[in-house]
Parts: C-alpha cells; sequence; structure tokens
C-alpha cells in the first residue's frame, strides 16, 4: 500500500507540475498577446502617430482621415497633443481660404499646450517647426522656429543619448538637413551620427 500511495503521489505532483507549466505559459502568452493587441488596438501609439503624419502630410484623403482620428482625442499626452496640433495644421492645408486660419490658430494653440506639458520633448518641438517652418511669415504664427531648430539641432548633436529613438532621430535629422534648417557645418555634424 505504500508504494502505491507514493506513485499515486509522485504521480499527482507531476500532473500539478505540468498544469503550473502550462499555466504559466498560458499566462505569459496572455500577456504578450494583450501587449501586442494593446498596441495594435491603440491609435494613438507614437509609432501608429508618426506614419499617419507622414501618410497624412503627403496624401489628402490620408490627411482627414489623420484630423478625424486626432480630432476625437481627448486627453492630454503632450505628444499626442502635438500630433492633434499637426493635425489641424494639416487640416488648414487642405481647407478653404476662408477656414485655413481658423485651423493654423488651433494648431498654434495645441503646440504651445503640448510644450507647456512636456517643453524638453524633442519631437513635440520638431512637429511644431515643422507646421511653424511652413507657414507665410504675414500670419506672425511662426515664432519658434529659430528657438526649435537651435534644440532639435543641440538635441541631434547628442544621440544616442538625445532621448529619441532611431526612428525619430532620423526624421528629424532629415528633415532639418533636407529642408535647409542647418548650416552645412551643421549638417555634416549630423550626417555622421
Amino acid at each position: 500500500m505504500n508504494n502505491f500511495a507514493a506513485a499515486c503521489f509522485s504521480f499527482v505532483l507531476r500532473i500539478l507540475r505540468r498544469v503550473k507549466l502550462l499555466r504559466l505559459l498560458f499566462l505569459s502568452f496572455l500577456l504578450t498577446l494583450s501587449a501586442l493587441v494593446s498596441t495594435e488596438a491603440n491609435p494613438y501609439a507614437v509609432t501608429h502617430l508618426r506614419r499617419q503624419y507622414q501618410q497624412a502630410a503627403a496624401n489628402k484623403e490620408a490627411g482627414e482621415k489623420f484630423y478625424q482620428l486626432m480630432a476625437a482625442y481627448t486627453k492630454q499626452d503632450a505628444v499626442v497633443l502635438a500630433y492633434k496640433a499637426a493635425a489641424e495644421a494639416i487640416r488648414a492645408r487642405d481647407a478653404s481660404m476662408f477656414n485655413k486660419l481658423t485651423y493654423v490658430q488651433n494648431a498654434s494653440k495645441l503646440f504651445e499646450q503640448a510644450v507647456k506639458l512636456d517643453s524638453d520633448n524633442a519631437e513635440i518641438r520638431f512637429l511644431r517647426l515643422s507646421v511653424e517652418s511652413n507657414l507665410p511669415g504675414f500670419l506672425g504664427l511662426s515664432p519658434h522656429v529659430e528657438e526649435d531648430r537651435q534644440f532639435l539641432v543641440s538635441t541631434l548633436l547628442r544621440h544616442p543619448n538625445s532621448g529619441l529613438d532611431a526612428e525619430s532621430f532620423g526624421l528629424v535629422r532629415t528633415f532639418l538637413v533636407d529642408r535647409g534648417h542647418v548650416s552645412d557645418a551643421e549638417a555634416q555634424k549630423l550626417r555622421q551620427l
């Protein structure tokens, strides 16, 4: 009887270990799946917004879709607010002459709000620079171009300790260099990074 009890106990322990292992595997799977789904399900994930912004800047239909997405945003994340401001500016590009100024003014207010929430964020400063540098000077809505340009150059020159991920770094560097927002010497330094 002792051997039988020991065998049963051993059998039950093996089953419990397997169940425990399966439970751990299943929980790991659920956590991984949850992380993937939450990233995909969150339309305001910054990586998603970057791609949408680039598409919106190049295409009117994508611009409208991006504007609709960002118009629905009501929270106070600084970077997402900057993308909302950029969406307003893109909407101004595609709007009638009567509405252009309203959208640009909305963009300006949202950029101010985003910078107040996180003034050291290079992505926010980049978005503001990319919008303000394309506005006609007579509007008087481009007061931060030089400030943001200097901030971004000094941030990029600290890379990889700039706080920017590789995607953002490449995007900002390309914009500054290709659009002539840096001197030849700065462009050369930036290209070497």
